[in-house]
């Protein structure tokens, strides 16, 4: 008896073990890509960084992004040019996980070009390099999506 009582207990432990691991979900890891100053291209981005986050959300998943700009696409996070500022605001309180990085090589050469620092949206962060942020990115096991 006292057999059958350890054996039940180990079932409904590695039930509830079981169970619990499955509530956790996957996390998925999504690098997407920037480099074009197009307004279309940029609410594209926006609209598939939605639209992953809802999905993988209503799934029992988490997903963890990162949106890369630079070149003539790091415009998406300058004060004052970005068409889609009030989004980038907006999706910054409301998506967890989400990171907006603009190249540093990029910010610079712009500033230097005007004579003037630039000033990124306050959700913005500067990486050092835009294009070897996308390669560290890849090399940690994260999807790159080019839209």
């Amino acid at each position: 008896m006292k057999h059958l009582l350890s054996a039940a207990a180990l079932a409904l432990g590695l039930t509830t073990f079981t169970g619990a691991a499955l509530a956790e979900g996957q996390t998925h890891h999504i690098a997407f890509h920037i480099d074009q100053n197009d307004p279309k291209l940029m609410n594209i981005t926006l609209n598939n960084v939605a639209n992953v986050t809802s999905y993988y959300h209503e799934h029992g998943d988490t997903a963890v992004i990162e949106v890369v700009a630079y070149g003539p696409g790091l415009n998406m996070f300058v004060v004052g040019k970005s068409p889609v500022a009030d989004r980038i605001s907006a999706m910054h309180l409301e998506v967890e996980d989400l990171t907006f990085s603009a190249c540093g090589n990029t910010l610079r050469n712009m500033s230097a070009k005007l004579g003037k620092e630039i000033e990124l949206l306050d959700e913005t962060g500067v990486v050092p390099s835009g294009v070897v942020r996308l390669v560290e990115l890849q090399e940690q096991g994260y999807a790159y999506i080019r839209p």
